[in-house]
């Protein structure tokens, strides 16, 4: 069976190292990691006393696990800007929680390597657990600034709407060039 159905000359697998990050409908700048999307469900066994000695096992609770964001340290106030609706320390007593919109829905797009849009996912009801605007400085180091966005949420689902392109080689070309 063909792994790719509209382009079936195509056997590797899409890379890593391609895709976009957006929330409030833009994309945000800069990010250069992005960690796994992982959902466990529970099992939960129960036996009845004239079974035979095994147990039956059935699916629990989900959860699905936190989504780390990383980038380079810029000017960009994106990042602090989305921690502080979870906690603002110079706020008043009362109003260091942004209650109306902590929460965001994101989207996670992959792409290919001719830089079209083949999978998305959108990641619902997420709000900033933890946040790292700066990493351990060290005059005797040689190394970018990375800060992280430690990201909550209640579920994700792919984006169905989003289907394989279709690919063309150089000769055949659909891309018109930019004047």
């Amino acid at each position: 069976m063909a792994q790719f159905t509209v382009n079936p000359h195509r056997f590797d697998p899409y890379k890593n190292f391609k895709f976009r990050v957006k929330w409030d409908g833009k994309y945000v700048a800069g990010i250069s990691k992005v960690s796994p999307l992982v959902k466990t469900t529970e099992v939960v066994t129960h036996r009845e006393g004239g079974d035979p000695g095994s147990f039956r096992k059935s699916p629990g609770q989900t959860d699905f696990a936190p989504i780390i964001i990383e980038r380079g340290v810029t000017h960009d106030p994106e990042f602090e800007k989305w921690a502080n609706k979870v906690f603002q320390i110079q706020s008043g007593d009362g109003a260091q929680v942004s209650l109306k919109d902590f929460r965001k829905d994101i989207v996670i797009e992959l792409y290919n390597e001719a830089g079209q849009l083949v999978i998305a996912y959108q990641v619902f009801r997420c709000w900033v657990s933890e946040y790292q605007a700066l990493p351990e400085l060290d005059a005797a180091g040689n190394a970018v600034l990375i800060q992280y966005l430690k990201i909550e949420n209640e579920g994700w689902v792919r984006d169905t709407a989003i289907t394989e392109p279709v690919e063309y080689s150089d000769s055949k070309s659909k891309i018109k060039p930019k004047n």
